[in-house]
């Protein structure tokens, strides 16, 4: 099993819109390194820590799982959706996309400032300087701490 980090606004899609939703495409992503992740690495099975960029308090807000290989991304194709790119074709898309299931929204989130006080977390790839991408792993030792942390067992 892998582990992962993926984020949205939380003005956007949040924890509580998965869990209304119970599950969904996380579509929209357009960075070659993230669609890789996706496409290349993701699998079924797999968890991810849901994180909440550009909102107040930025973190973690609970947790997924992967339940879909990679597919297109159906935004891709939509000239009306703001992630339309008319360079992806339906018979060999850009733009990839896996499905995810919610698991649990976190009692209090972990905000990206706890992450970096954590010395349990040192290295952890969302805590970089610059580490902008919406997709991206996490070790197993990591995702074990933030889910400890976010379910108040600190």
């Amino acid at each position: 099993m892998n582990y992962w980090l993926i984020k949205s606004e939380g003005d956007c899609y949040s924890i509580d819109d998965l869990k209304r939703d119970k599950r969904t495409a996380w579509t929209g992503i357009r960075n070659y390194q993230a669609r890789n992740f996706m496409r290349d690495g993701m699998k079924v099975g797999d968890m991810a820590l849901f994180y909440h960029s550009s909102s107040d308090p930025t973190g973690v807000f609970g947790m997924a799982k992967v339940v879909s290989e990679a597919h297109a991304d159906e935004t891709a194709f939509d000239t009306k959706d703001d992630h339309f790119d008319p360079k992806s074709k339906k018979d060999a898309p850009t733009w990839v996309c896996v499905d995810v299931e919610f698991v649990e929204k976190f009692s209090e989130p972990v905000t990206l400032a706890h992450i970096k006080f954590e010395p349990q977390l040192a290295g952890i790839m969302v805590a970089q300087q610059g580490s902008r991408l919406s997709v991206m792993p996490v070790s197993e030792k990591h995702f074990k701490k933030i889910v400890e942390m976010g379910r108040g067992k600190v």
